[in-house]
């Protein structure tokens, strides 16, 4: 029998599943669709994160596909200032400083191609999950075929409509926005106009995330209604394009991808052998990169956890501190400073962003104000709920 069942081959999934078989645990991943999804979603990586996809065993050709950031550029649209947080200045102080960009299918394949080298790992696409249940000793995944899978343990990691968090009965309390995203895949020169590989473009009309994904392609993410018709976004792509465009307004759109935003936490991460991790557990609008990042960083405690446990060296109770923890991470820091992004890129009032580069002018000449600026991504993290092996 499988020791792990990992619901959901996003890119949550994959890492939780390649970090566990990495430490000698036996994996099942299962996922509904055919194949991993490559719609435009998340594209950039924090520096903190770069840790957890070292310890998967993935960074080195992470950074191969992508882009390695060492400036985060906030752009004022109206008249082009720009302060650009310099992350070479955490240098001796991080183990990476620097974010990469890379489009989250991308991840997802590199993940997927490590995973399929150990033994210990079964892959089934196609697997679409009906329900979740768990006994004292186990835990069993139904699949819509009625196939019944067995397994020690669970990790939901499937997405912001989680079938498995909906099977532990766990509620998903938050709210909604009332408009969405639009992530756009475009061919355009921005560097020619002064664009740096990472930008928070802040305006109350054309405010957007630009950011770099190699081969002459950019991600660029704007706001909608939600009220629009999805049909003739295409339409509202190139009236943005050409209002937003700094210099020729000719551009080729590759892909687009429309999203409604949410500020949610489960309940609880745990109920007996089931986990959540990722958009199962927690979801935020992605301004900041912070999705994709608070979700790795739950998988940067869940893992060591669940291996001490199952490898007799912790009690289970470790795991209901995991879900403390994350969940009050989430709720306290991840989510705020989300929502305080996405309000200043895209709805910030002339005072709130003047009030924003009067601090970021501030920091200009002043080495260790920056360097306490960049380092608050720090607090996203949690706290290990085990101790560290023994070297």
């Amino acid at each position: 029998m499988t020791q792990v069942i990992v619901v959901g081959a996003g890119p949550i999934g994959l890492v939780t599943a390649l970090a566990l078989v990495r430490r000698g645990i036996r994996v099942t991943l299962l996922d509904g669709a055919p194949a991993p999804i490559d719609a435009p979603r998340a594209a950039a990586y924090q520096y903190v994160v770069l840790e957890v996809l070292h310890d998967a065993g993935i960074l080195a050709d992470v950074e191969v596909a992508g882009i390695r950031v060492t400036r985060n550029n906030f752009r004022l649209l109206a008249t082009g200032e720009t302060y650009a947080s310099d992350l070479s200045k955490l240098e001796g102080l991080v183990p990476f400083p620097y974010n990469v960009n890379l489009g989250q299918g991308q991840l997802s394949q590199i993940a997927l191609r490590h995973l399929r080298s150990y033994a210990e790992a079964t892959i089934r696409f196609g697997a679409e999950v009906a329900a979740v249940d768990h006994a004292h000793n186990s835990a069993t995944v139904v699949l819509t075929s009625g196939e019944r899978l067995h397994a020690d343990w669970v990790v939901g990691a499937d997405g912001g409509r989680s079938t498995t968090r909906k099977s532990i009965g766990s509620d998903f309390p938050g709210f909604t926005w009332q408009d969405r995203f639009v992530a756009t895949n475009i061919r355009y020169d921005f560097a020619a106009h002064g664009f740096g590989s990472a930008n928070m473009v802040m305006d109350a009309e054309y405010g957007c995330i630009v950011a770099e994904l190699g081969n002459g392609l950019w991600r660029v993410t704007f706001n909608e209604p939600d009220d629009l018709p999805e049909v003739t976004i295409p339409d509202r792509v190139r009236k943005f394009m050409d209002a937003f465009l700094p210099g020729p307004k000719t551009f080729e759109l590759e892909a687009y991808s429309p999203y409604r935003m949410h500020q949610r936490a489960a309940e609880t991460f745990r109920s007996g052998r089931v986990l959540l991790a990722g958009d199962a557990a927690h979801v935020t609008n992605p301004t900041g990169a912070l999705g994709l990042t608070s979700g790795l960083l739950d998988v940067e405690v869940l893992v060591p956890a669940l291996v001490a446990v199952i490898e007799g060296h912790a009690d289970p109770d470790v795991l209901d501190a995991y879900s403390d923890v994350r969940r009050r991470s989430f709720l306290e820091k991840t989510s705020p400073l989300a929502s305080d992004f996405k309000r200043l890129v895209y709805n910030g009032t002339q005072a709130e962003l003047e009030a924003a580069f009067f601090t970021w002018r501030a920091m200009l000449d002043d080495t260790s104000r920056e360097v306490e600026f960049l380092l608050r991504i720090q607090g996203l993290r949690s706290e290990q709920v085990v101790p560290a092996p023994a070297i």
